[in-house]
């Protein structure tokens, strides 16, 4: 089978629970504007009293296309389907607080590879909805299949694209 005709396992990029995208705070995501999806709602958490910082982390193998320290987008090798990982909702008002770059735009990364280091809390904290809307960009409706649904680990199947 062909590259082309091959369904793309999208894995979660953080832990969380798996949602339908339609519990997303934002008319962009929950009306699937941008392509249907998965939102993961992290659990903010606290280590020692400390913030806890997670790695949201590559969803699928391929370029990093697009990166910035709230949201990125990586294609995948056969240059039609792009997955967009989206960290919190409005957290580009934030200008990367609560936010490291892992990796650099237009490098190549594996499933699972760390892209970005963030706090779900620190984000909640300053008033900012903390779920990641993990969406199949332009995508079809109807192209998804298996979509997650309940507790998901990072490297976990959110949804097959067909």
């Amino acid at each position: 089978m062909s590259d082309v005709n091959r369904a793309l396992r999208v894995l979660s990029p953080v832990p969380g629970t798996a949602m339908s995208l339609e519990t997303v705070p934002d008319p962009v995501f929950s009306q699937s504007m941008v392509g249907p999806g998965v939102a993961v709602h992290p659990e903010p958490g606290q280590e020692g009293g400390q913030e806890s910082w997670h790695e949201a982390v590559s969803p699928i193998a391929g370029t990093l296309v697009k990166l910035h320290p709230h949201a990125y987008v990586v294609m995948a090798a056969d240059n039609r389907r792009g997955v967009l990982v989206h960290l919190g909702i409005d957290t580009v008002q934030l200008a990367g607080e609560g936010f490291t770059l892992l990796a650099e735009e237009g490098s190549q990364v594996a499933e699972g590879t760390p892209v970005v280091r963030w706090s779900p809390g620190m984000v909640a904290s300053l008033g900012k909805p903390s779920v990641v809307p993990v969406v199949a960009l332009d995508a079809e409706p109807g192209a998804l299949s298996e979509l997650a649904c309940g507790a998901v680990e990072p490297g976990e199947v959110l949804f097959v694209w067909e």
